[in-house]
Order: C-alpha cells, then sequence, then structure tokens
C-alpha cells in the first residue's frame, strides 16, 4: 500500500487514535482493527493479512488517502 504521510510505517492503534475515520474505513470494509486491544501491527501491513484481495485494497488505499489529504487541507 502506497499511503500519504508515512502513516503505513505506524502501529495501527496509534493510526486510529490519531485518525478515527481510518478505523471507520476499515470497519466499513469488514476490518475489525478498532476493537484489537494489543494494536502493534504495521498499518501497511494489516489490510494485507485480511487477503481482502487487490482491488479491495486499492479501495481502501484510495479512502485512506483521499480522508489524509482533506485532514492536510485543513
Amino acid at each position: 500500500m502506497d499511503l500519504s504521510g508515512g502513516i503505513g510505517e505506524k502501529s495501527i492503534k496509534e493510526v486510529i487514535e490519531e485518525h478515527p475515520k481510518v478505523g471507520e474505513i476499515l470497519s466499513k470494509h469488514e476490518i475489525g482493527c478498532i476493537e484489537c486491544s494489543i494494536g502493534t501491527c504495521q498499518f501497511k501491513e494489516v489490510v494485507k493479512v485480511h487477503f481482502l484481495g487487490d482491488e479491495v485494497e486499492k479501495q481502501i488505499e484510495a479512502e485512506v488517502n483521499d480522508y489524509l489529504s482533506f485532514v492536510e487541507m485543513k
């Protein structure tokens, strides 16, 4: 995944704490990271381990990057 601002290298817990909307995007695609109590996985790996396929991965990547672009514009 090619994610804006180095967000892919951060832990999923850190990403969701900073950007709750990202958790909503993942939940919409049935990735339940919001409920995870550990949260140490790198964000870029989270989507891959769910084997959703290239199209869904690209869709999630686009949604997250669109959101991050919007946040950066503020």
